[in-house]
């Protein structure tokens, strides 16, 4: 971590241990801050100026450091949730040796397991299962990354809608919706 001379030991040490798995309390008990106040410090940090810009920058030089990038996970997201299975066989129906694969396909696979057949004690084949990322939560992240997918509902001030009608109806009739917004999984 870089250092920043407005934190404290302490501030920077929170910093440090908050990087560890984002865990801000634990980061505080480990950066030398009573168990008893811990949450309540580590909020208090976490709303400090200079130890979000410190976490921040961090967490900046970590993704660099390691490549990551929104466009990088979007990608991966992307071969997940548009993989063709049939790309990992052959025309005949078994599962291509990983090297003929090509990059998509690879990293569309979450696991493979090859066992051994055996037949009085001789291998006479192999079954092999591969396991693939999850592709509706892959296309869930992605349509919610595009905003086709936003959790709430709008509705506007159209006289006839049926839910217009019905809120005017609890309400009294000087309900007037300009805007209402709700969690449409509720």
């Amino acid at each position: 971590m870089a250092k920043n001379n407005k934190l404290t030991p302490k501030q920077a040490a929170f910093v440090e241990n908050y990087l560890l798995d984002l865990n801000a309390t634990q980061a505080a008990i480990r950066a030398g801050y009573s168990k008893r106040t811990a949450n309540e410090q580590a909020a208090r940090l976490l709303a400090n100026v200079s130890v979000a810009a410190a976490i921040a920058e961090a967490m900046r030089l970590r993704a660099e450091r390691n490549d990551v990038s929104a466009d990088r996970v979007l990608r991966e997201l992307a071969r997940i949730a548009f993989f063709d299975v049939g790309k990992a066989f052959t025309p005949e129906g078994t599962l291509k040796p990983l090297s003929e694969m090509d990059e998509d396909t690879r990293r569309a696979i979450a696991g493979l397991e090859v066992s051994a057949l055996y037949e009085d004690g001789e291998q006479i084949g192999a079954l092999s299962k591969i396991k693939l990322g999850d592709k509706i939560r892959a296309l869930d992240l992605i349509g919610r990354h595009l905003g086709m997918l936003d959790s709430k509902i709008t509705v506007r001030g159209d006289a006839e809608n049926p839910l217009t009608l019905l809120i005017k109806a609890v309400q009294g009739s000087s309900f007037n919706p300009v805007v209402i917004a709700g969690d449409k999984a509720a």
